[in-house]
C-alpha cells in the first residue's frame, strides 16, 4: 500500500494570520496547561511518606484521581462552556 502525503500553501490574509496566531496559541496554552497537570500529580506522588518536605511539596490531595487523556477532556469541555472565547 502506498501512502502519498500532501503539502498545500497558503497564503492568508493578515487579518487571517492574527486569527491562526491566537489559535495556535491557544493550542499551545492547553497542551502545557494538560501536561503540566500530569505532571504535579506525578511529583506529588514521588517522595516517601517519611521523607517529605511540607515546604517544598507538592500538596495535592491524595484522593485526586490522576488526570488522564478522558478526564481532561472532559473538563476542557466543561471551560469551553463556562468560558465561551
Amino acid at each position: 500500500m502506498l501512502t502519498l502525503t500532501y503539502r498545500y500553501r497558503i497564503y492568508p490574509s493578515a487579518p487571517q494570520e492574527v486569527q491562526m496566531l491566537e489559535w495556535l496559541e491557544t493550542c499551545r496554552r492547553l497542551y502545557n496547561y494538560a501536561v503540566r497537570e500530569r505532571k504535579d500529580w506525578i511529583n506529588s506522588r514521588k517522595c516517601d511518606v517519611n521523607a517529605c518536605s511540607l515546604q517544598s511539596e507538592y500538596i495535592i490531595p491524595a484522593d485526586t484521581p490522576y488526570p488522564d487523556y478522558y478526564k481532561q477532556k472532559k473538563a476542557l469541555t466543561e471551560a469551553k462552556k463556562s468560558n465561551p472565547q
